[in-house]
């Protein structure tokens, strides 16, 4: 194996900081083209780098040659100048370079890495690192708190230099609050390079970053943590970032107190990051007085990003690819995170990195079905980035088209001329538009709701017309502090829009249970339904029973959702028509489908359609669902093109032994359908 080593003049590459690559990228990017092969980066900072050629059979001759032609061609620089140094050598595994046979005797090394800088030379040199550091400080979206801590530190670098007190500041650890999904390992990296270049703590090998977890308490718990930290006992100087939510309401534990004095005599030679989740500023500060009895901790905290700093992510995500985006290219972005968030399963900028990438595809395929070229992304190139709108209809049309709406119709339209009345009438203050939906699972809830977000946005009462889909529980914490923090974060995302809470009655399992969270939900959920009583509309839907329960349980709440409709179940003839018109609007039907399916819904008990458990149009689409998928069979089995939907597609699917199993459940309590 073969080594490069190549240092560039300081003042030289400050020079050249407008440069579109740093000299020593573009050295790496160059010389790699040209040799080939396996190569790999042991070393690269600003002003020096350090290759491995692990395959190469070029001499030290032949690649001293290249290199040679690549600082003339590239840069202009001789040999024989002082703004490049360079060597070549035999690396063994990782023991110290050998000195080559053609070396110099005046010690290469030496001129090359420890030659004489001047004062003006050095300073010039930290202070571009200072302004790079800054410029990717600056460049961070949101987290206001981490950015102002890592200037501080490059604020107080110097002095710790001048008075060599680089020690005290080696004892100092941190507690992160991040969710998941924000961002934490950037972050480490970032953290790791500010206190590395500015001087204030030094490294050992190239990954200088370890994240690990504590698993939950047990015997086993701490063994991860502990393996890495034997194991690197001959080579310290980690930043080790800990994941200690499982232990938040175990501090006192003896096994953490152990755990921690493990650490402590350990501190000064690595640092130490504890991660939990984004929780309340007093639980923090009490997370904190726990570990601060044994080490020295500071609070760092990165709250949730806001609908336009996820846009501000993406932008820099794509900027990475060289591609940029017009402005309701950004609009189209946001609705597609608001997808993403609106199932309760959001992973914060893994989730933007993906759109991103995704956003990329659509466009490069676009041109090249298109014959085209460029690196501008426009919203018509992203054809199915989000769901469909509809039929291109109003809110209120498409309400009028769903099936066995007239009554629910209605009581829409009237709480709508209530809603207008308020805004237009300033002396009755500024209209609550919460409203709560009471009814069986498959009766219309969320689709209603999701249009009256839509039809609220056309009348100028709502500014976004978004929708945000949660189950009760979802708005819990799994741990003490994270409960509040959390609720708060979803419904600021749902400013200017709707929130429908499925099976809200979740939140409420009654006053004497002081383990759950559900009613400090609650409680965030009432505050921010009376702050923004005119800016977003709650919606909380469920069973009658159940939902009855709630209001009655909790204070306030009522008074604070003065609208409620009451969905129905469906009727025999309903459910048919809903079938009829799933199925007529996505494929051609045989007409013997339409007498098989009305003898089908006829034939259901009105004991079996009014039993608790059974699930409206959602039981119709099932069957939708694999009357397709029969006909799907079918068509392939006969290679045929054609999609039509038979008698024969629905009875195969009737009699589905996986459909089947919707119906046993029930005869055990004697609700069955008539053959």
């Amino acid at each position: 194996m073969k080594q490069v080593k190549l240092e560039f003049n300081g003042s030289w590459v400050l020079e050249h900081r407008g440069d579109s690559k740093l000299p020593v990228d573009l050295f790496i990017d160059v010389f790699s083209a040209i040799i080939g092969g396996n190569i790999s980066v042991s070393k690269s900072t600003l002003t020096e780098c350090e290759l491995l050629l692990n395959d190469s059979i070029l001499t030290f001759e032949e690649i001293g040659t290249i290199v040679a032609d690549i600082l003339k061609n590239e840069f202009s620089i001789d040999k024989e100048s002082d703004i490049a140094k360079y060597a070549i050598n035999d690396f063994e595994n990782n023991d110290s370079p050998k000195k080559t046979e053609d070396a110099d005797d005046d010690n290469i090394l030496d001129k090359l890495f420890n030659h004489n800088k001047s004062e003006q030379e050095v300073k010039a040199v930290e202070d571009f690192k200072n302004d790079s550091l800054k410029e990717r400080i600056n460049a961070l979206v949101g987290v206001d708190e981490f950015k102002a801590f890592l200037n501080e530190l490059l604020l107080i670098a110097p002095y710790v230099k001048k008075h060599n007190t680089a020690q005290a500041f080696a004892f100092q650890n941190y507690i992160f609050s991040i969710n998941k999904g924000c961002g934490l390992t950037t972050y480490l990296n970032l953290f790791a390079d500010v206190i590395s270049d500015s001087g204030l703590f030094k490294f050992s090998g190239e990954n200088p970053v370890i994240e690990e977890k504590l698993l939950p308490p047990g015997n086993e718990s701490f063994d991860s943590v502990l393996s890495i930290l034997n194991g690197y006992g001959k080579n310290t100087g980690k930043l080790i970032c800990i994941d200690i939510s499982e232990w938040m309401t175990n501090l006192s534990d003896k096994r953490m107190r152990d755990f921690l004095s493990i650490l402590e005599d350990k501190s000064s030679s690595n640092i130490f990051v504890f991660r939990v989740p984004f929780v309340e500023s007093d639980i923090l500060d009490e997370i904190s007085s726990y570990l601060a009895d044994v080490l020295f901790v500071r609070n760092v905290s990165f709250p949730p990003m806001s609908a336009d700093e996820l846009a501000d992510c993406g932008r820099n995500a794509l900027k990475q690819y060289g591609f940029t985006a017009e402005e309701d290219t950004w609009e189209l972005f946001k609705r597609r995170i608001v997808e993403e968030k609106s199932d309760g399963r959001f992973y914060g900028i893994n989730t933007v990195k993906k759109v991103v990438h995704e956003m990329i595809y659509r466009k490069q395929l676009f041109d090249a079905r298109n014959n085209v070229d460029s690196n501008i992304i426009r919203s018509e190139e992203l054809a199915g980035l989000v769901k469909a709108d509809g039929e291109g209809l109003d809110g209120v049309s498409a309400l009028e088209k769903m099936v066995g709406m007239e009554d629910i119709r209605k009581s829409v339209d009237e709480i709508i001329a209530q809603i207008e009345l308020a805004k237009m009438n300033k002396s009755l203050g500024h209209p609550c538009l919460h409203m709560r939906f009471v009814g069986n699972p498959g009766t219309g809830k969320t689709t209603v709701a999701r249009l009256i977000g839509k039809i609220l946005k056309e009348k100028g009462l709502l500014r976004n017309g978004n929708f945000f889909e949660y189950s009760g529980r979802d708005f819990c914490g799994r741990y003490v502090g994270e409960t509040a923090p959390k609720t708060a974060s979803m419904c600021r995302d749902a400013y200017g829009s709707v929130l429908f809470i499925d099976e809200a009655y979740s939140l409420y399992r009654g006053d004497n249970d002081s383990r759950d969270y559900g009613r400090e939900a609650l409680d965030t959920l009432i505050s921010e339904m009376e702050n923004h009583r005119d800016d977003f509309v709650v919606i909380m839907a469920g069973y009658p029973d159940e939902m009855e329960q709630l209001m009655k349980g909790n204070a306030g709440l009522e008074s604070r959702m003065p609208y409620e409709i009451v969905f129905p179940n469906y009727s025999n003839e309903q459910l048919y028509q809903i079938f009829m018109k799933m199925a007529e609007s996505s494929f051609s039907c045989d007409e013997s489908l339409s007498d098989a399916a009305k003898t089908y819904f006829d034939s259901l008990s009105e004991e079996f359609l009014s039993s608790k458990s059974f699930s409206n149009a959602r039981f119709v689409r099932n069957l939708f669902e694999r009357t397709c998928a029969k006909a799907g069979v079918r068509a392939q089995l006969n290679d045929s093109d054609s999609f039509v939907l038979t008698k024969d597609d629905f009875n195969l699917a009737v009699s589905d032994r996986a459909f089947e199993k919707l119906f046993e459940k029930k005869k055990k309590s004697r609700i069955g359908f008539i053959s």
